[in-house]
């Protein structure tokens, strides 16, 4: 970790300096540690957003780290077949290999840095696992899936895939050069990344090496939230100090600062963070399972129509017995 880095982060643009005097940094108003799980057929995973209430989460819903696990050959897991309905998940692969395909014919390959970005909407039938040459030989596999809210009036709205390379993230690094900044969605500091989005939102990757200090620009109508993939630190300007596996939630404001301790642990080169926030929709949240809505009848109706074959069908190539 990470794949897509640089030689030499001074050839990059840099954030503005900004002056603790003008600077509104957000205040930590939560921090907590993600549980472990099992998701799909048996893959581990933390659940980043475990016990922070939705409306400091708002536009987002669920957020699974998905290893970092290194498998021995035929370990390798993936998701049996699928629905969703009324949101986007995003899946990005720091390292490793995932294959999609969904019930509409999209879907592809990622691999070390790339997104896969898949917008339910009205209904969609999905699989992800790693490819049959991975499974075979094992190796490392360490990614993120992230789901965000659809509003109301975008719920029901034709399907759609996006299959961002990371190589067409924005790269910014700090005054400093003490970070390296991948923005794989929205906007940091005018500077723009691939993924387009129905919510406004900004995504970021940001690898801060050991005694580093970031302040990054951020929206002040944005909610804020740092999750740490690898490493240890503080954040905010109170300084809480936060490891991997926690969740930082801020209150308002319009930057957030974090800061890389200065000495990490041996097989950990630096600090690495996830760096979320979006404008909140502010519309009620029915979700339970694969759908997100507005509405408890608009969960059952979900169901009724998976039950029913409206949200698509398993291609035929793909059934167990043709598999």
């Amino acid at each position: 970790m990470p794949a897509i880095t640089v030689d030499d982060v001074l050839v990059l643009p840099r954030l503005p300096e900004l002056g603790d005097a003008t600077t509104s940094f957000r205040p930590v108003r939560r921090l907590t540690t993600a549980p472990s799980g099992y998701e799909g057929e048996g893959f581990p995973v933390r659940r980043a957003f475990a016990g922070v209430p939705m409306n400091e989460l708002d536009p987002f819903i669920h957020l699974d780290q998905m290893g970092e696990v290194d498998y021995a050959p035929g370990e390798p897991k993936g998701t049996p077949w699928h629905p969703h309905r009324g949101f986007e998940t995003v899946t990005y692969m720091i390292d490793g290999i995932m294959d999609h395909q969904d019930s509409l014919g999209g879907g592809g390959t990622i691999t070390n840095g790339d997104t896969q970005w898949m917008t339910a909407g009205q209904g969609i039938l999905h699989i992800e696992a790693p490819p049959e040459h991975l499974v075979t030989s094992g190796g490392l596999f360490h990614g993120l899936q992230l789901w965000v809210n659809l509003p109301r009036a975008a719920k029901m709205i034709t399907p759609k895939y996006q299959d961002i390379r990371g190589r067409e993230s924005a790269l910014l690094t700090s005054p400093d050069g003490g970070s390296l900044i991948r923005i794989i969605a929205g906007e940091v500091a005018g500077h723009a990344g691939p993924g387009s989005t129905f919510t406004p939102i900004n995504l970021a990757h940001v690898t801060l090496q050991p005694g580093a200090r970031l302040d990054l620009p951020w929206q002040a109508d944005y909610n804020a939230l740092v999750y740490v993939l690898a490493g240890r630190g503080t954040v905010g300007v109170e300084r809480r100090p936060i490891t991997i596996g926690q969740l930082a939630a801020h209150g308002a404001g319009d930057a957030i600062r974090v800061e890389a301790d200065p000495t990490q642990d041996s097989n950990i080169p630096a600090m690495e963070l996830f760096i979320m926030g979006g404008r909140p929709i502010r519309e009620p949240v029915a979700h339970y399972g694969p759908f997100v809505m507005n509405t408890r009848e608009e969960l059952a109706q979900a169901f009724e129509d998976f039950k029913k074959g409206r949200l698509g069908v398993v291609p035929a190539g793909r059934l167990p017995h043709t598999d």
